[in-house]
C-alpha cells in the first residue's frame, strides 16, 4: 500500500485554501481562487477528510476516500461540508471561526484486504462496505480510543450500520488505507 507523500509547502497551502474556504463558506463571500499550480494539489487519487475542531470539540467531519476530482477541489468541497452538512454537530457560526482548528487527513487509494486482523493500529484506516453501505473510521481513530483491530473492524461496521461482525462476512469489503494527517498550527 502506497503511503501518501506531499512536501510541507504543499500541506501549509492545502491548510491555507481550507481555510480561506470556511471563512468564504461561513460569511457568504465568494471562495477564493486557489489555482493549479501544485502539482502535489491536483493529484485525482488522493481521497481528504476534513476535521473542524473548535478548542477539542468536535465541530465537523466528512470527507470521501472516492475523490471526483483533484487533493485541492477535495479538500474545498470537503471544508464546507464539514462547516455546513455534518448531521452530528449545528454548522459552524461566524462567531467561532477565530477558534476553529483544521484537520486535513489525505488518504492513500483503497485497497482491499483479505486478512484485516493483519493491519496497523494507527498506520491503516478502514472503509466496509456492504451493498449500498459504507462505513469509514480514519487511522488515528483507532489510536485515540485504544481500539483492537477487532474493536476498530467492528465500530466500522456499526457506522455503516451493519452487525459488528459484518467485516467476516463473505460479500463484505474491507479496503484499507493509510493518510497523511495535516493539523492547522493555532
Amino acid at each position: 500500500m502506497a503511503d501518501v507523500h506531499i512536501p510541507a509547502a504543499s500541506q501549509k497551502r492545502l491548510i491555507e485554501i481550507s481555510r480561506q474556504t470556511l471563512e468564504a463558506v461561513i460569511r457568504r463571500c465568494p471562495y477564493p481562487n486557489a489555482g493549479g499550480d501544485d502539482p502535489y494539489l491536483e493529484n485525482i487519487n488522493y481521497g481528504a477528510f476534513v476535521t473542524l475542531f473548535n478548542q477539542e470539540e468536535l465541530r465537523g467531519c466528512i470527507g470521501t476516500c472516492t475523490p471526483s476530482g483533484s487533493l485541492r477541489e477535495t479538500v474545498t468541497e470537503m471544508t464546507e461540508a464539514a462547516a455546513t452538512r455534518d448531521r452530528r454537530v449545528r454548522r459552524v457560526g461566524a462567531d467561532e471561526l477565530a477558534q476553529i482548528r483544521i484537520d486535513i487527513s489525505v488518504l492513500s487509494p483503497l485497497m482491499r484486504v483479505h486478512d484485516p486482523l493483519a493491519l496497523e493500529i494507527g498506520l491503516h484506516g478502514l472503509h466496509v462496505a456492504l451493498e449500498r453501505k459504507r462505513g469509514v473510521l480514519l487511522p488515528q481513530v483507532a489510536t485515540e480510543y485504544g481500539w483492537d483491530m477487532k474493536t476498530f473492524l467492528e465500530q466500522t461496521c456499526m457506522k455503516a450500520n451493519l452487525a459488528r461482525d459484518a467485516w467476516r462476512w463473505p460479500d463484505t469489503v474491507v479496503s484499507s488505507f493509510t493518510a497523511l494527517i495535516i493539523k492547522e498550527e493555532k
